[in-house]
């Protein structure tokens, strides 16, 4: 992991749709006034016939959206996560999803780690919401890398797929050759103490526990749990038989999200404990991204506090 260079998934998304906008002439983007913060700036500036803004009316962009993919278009979606798993749930729901249309929602901005714009914008139940919707492909990658990839490899697979993406610029954790598959996880490490499940902008700091854990000669494994559905079964079942802890952590309620998402795995394969880290079913608050996370609880602090507990 290179802390030296941190990049925001955002930032990311916006590069990777210039790159894909090249390759794929079927490739709209859609925005909802929000193009300078999510970053589609940079494919309106590039491709201007393919970019709408559709103004601050999120519910007719996804309807828009669903429109497009009926004219074997493949549009991309883009607004806070607030706003396109909220406010446009209905339109997900009964013009996207039911059809099974290829629309491509990107949402930005999620998490705790949106941190001074408060509870009001900080979406803490999109993954629980997006997972619960048949037809629906979800994603949380958590750098740079993976972020490009995700975008480019979504546009491959036909029918909807929600990707969430953070504000907050994380370290880069992947070389640029590294291999993905949409509901593979990737493991980093073999140790047996725990398997530390993360996905999105928290895998950096699983990373870092890790790290801090090997000084002392404790060794625990990395799950980069990139896909959230369909969820890697197979990884979540050998790591519970593999190692002696399972804890999950993740910028999202512990309701809804990972950790529900590998209780549900091994409640029904091999049951075993299962520590949930994340949002303790409460709303965020104001502040910066990383005083936030040490507030709620989701640095690597405390993931060394819980593998080394009990």
């Amino acid at each position: 992991m290179n802390e030296q260079i941190k990049i925001a998934t955002r930032q990311s998304y916006g590069e990777a749709l210039v790159e894909l906008g090249k390759e794929n002439e079927n490739v709209v983007v859609l925005d909802a006034d929000l193009s300078s913060a999510t970053k589609t700036e940079l494919f309106a500036k590039q491709f201007p016939e393919r970019f709408f803004d559709m103004g601050i009316a999120e519910q007719d962009m996804l309807s828009t959206a669903a429109g497009f993919a009926t004219c074997n278009k493949i549009p991309y979606v883009s607004t806070f996560a607030v706003f396109a798993a909220g406010r446009a749930y209905d339109q997900i729901r009964n013009s996207i999803c039911y059809p099974n249309l290829n629309v491509k929602i990107c949402a930005t901005h999620s998490g705790i780690t949106v941190g001074e714009d408060g509870a009001t914008h900080q979406m803490l139940e999109d993954i629980a919401m997006m997972r619960a919707l048949p037809n629906m492909t979800v994603l949380c990658p958590c750098d740079d890398v993976q972020t490009k990839w995700a975008i480019k490899e979504i546009s491959k697979i036909k029918g909807p797929v929600y990707v969430r993406m953070s504000r907050l610029a994380t370290p880069s954790i992947y070389e640029k050759e590294q291999n993905f598959e949409i509901g593979k996880a990737v493991q980093i490490g073999e140790g047996t103490k725990a398997s530390i499940i993360a996905t999105g902008a928290l895998v950096c700091e699983a990373i870092k526990a890790k790290e801090e854990l090997e000084k002392q000669g404790i060794f625990t494994r990395v799950i980069d749990m990139h896909t959230i559905k369909p969820i890697d079964k197979e990884m979540i079942i050998k790591c519970a038989k593999e190692t002696e802890k399972i804890i999950t952590i993740e910028d999202h309620n512990i309701i809804g999200g990972l950790g529900s998402s590998v209780c549900e795995v091994l409640a029904e394969e091999y049951p075993c404990k299962v520590i949930r880290m994340g949002i303790k079913d409460t709303f965020g608050q104001s502040g910066k991204a990383e005083e936030l996370m040490k507030y709620y609880g989701i640095t690597a602090e405390n993931i060394i506090k819980e593998v080394k507990e009990g």
